[in-house]
């Protein structure tokens, strides 16, 4: 098995970047989902209400960002330091700084509503899942947890079961292993990935962002929830698990959701995985 694609995404929920080596650092990939988007209201923003968000372009460049849209200037988004304010994802917090206005007026135009960009500090982040935590171990903006997993032959299996294939950037992953079998990945416990050892929490659980198209920035129908239903929901493929893992019986669940516990290792695309416990 290798590693066949690296992604991150640097600010929350805008497109992603697929890179060909990528430093594993403690709240997850270098430079992944550092910087998040929020409405006026404080509430972070995602595909899931604003799917217009996967348009807009990120190039990393030196430690910063160089951020594009359609018909507008290209925006430089340097890191910043300043007063710092409370950045709430889900149930968890961060501490954060927010960008001058002439920033923010760039994201609110293209977004077509009033938003501020935020920047999470080399010394910030969020604590993950206290039922996974070994001990003060945090995530960047990601949802919930560091990086996540998703096998080729996972999204083939899934592809076989629709009228249109969908392709991998519906699911936003960080890693993508090929060479493995299909969903072997739900019970993949410890992983090495080249120097990089990395620990499984629990299944991703899939939400309407993967009904996105990510070229268009628009919903395209109800697939691929409809058909994963079917046959990937948690009390279908783990019921014995449930409880432990924290999932609700309903939750749809594609790819593995993981924790690197080396920090400072590099990843590189063609990077032999190796499976070092399972369970």
């Amino acid at each position: 098995m290798r590693v066949s694609e690296i992604n991150i995404y640097p600010v929350k929920s805008l497109k992603g970047i697929t890179v060909i080596e990528a430093e594993v650092e403690p709240r997850g990939l270098r430079s992944d989902r550092r910087w998040l988007i929020i409405d006026k209201d404080g509430k972070f923003l995602t595909q899931r209400g604003l799917p217009k968000m996967a348009t807009i372009g990120v190039a990393v460049s030196g430690n910063g960002l160089d951020v594009r849209a359609d018909g507008f200037v290209p925006l430089r988004v340097d890191p910043i330091e300043g007063e710092r304010v409370t950045a709430l994802v889900w149930n968890s917090t961060s501490e954060a700084v927010a960008y001058d206005i002439e920033t923010n007026e760039w994201f609110s135009d293209v977004l077509g509503k009033k938003v501020t960009l935020l920047y999470m500090p080399d010394d910030a982040g969020r604590p993950v899942n206290p039922r996974f935590d070994r001990g003060g171990e945090m995530v960047s903006f990601a949802d919930g947890y560091p990086l996540m997993l998703l096998g080729e032959a996972s999204l083939a299996e899934l592809n076989s079961r629709l009228e249109r294939p969908l392709p991998m950037n519906r699911f936003r992953p960080n890693l993508v292993v090929s060479g493995s079998k299909a969903f072997a990945e739900d019970d993949w416990k410890t992983i090495r990935i080249g120097e990089a050892v990395f620990r499984s929490t629990k299944p991703c659980e899939r939400c309407t962002i993967t009904t996105v198209d990510q070229s268009r920035g628009e919903f395209d129908g109800k697939e691929p929830l409809r058909t994963l239903t079917t046959f990937r929901s948690a009390r279908d493929v783990m019921p014995e698990r449930i409880d432990a893992l924290g999932l609700g019986p309903n939750a749809v669940l594609f790819g593995q959701n993981l924790i690197a516990e080396t920090a400072g290792a590099v990843v590189r695309v063609g990077d032999r995985v190796d499976i070092l416990q399972t369970g």
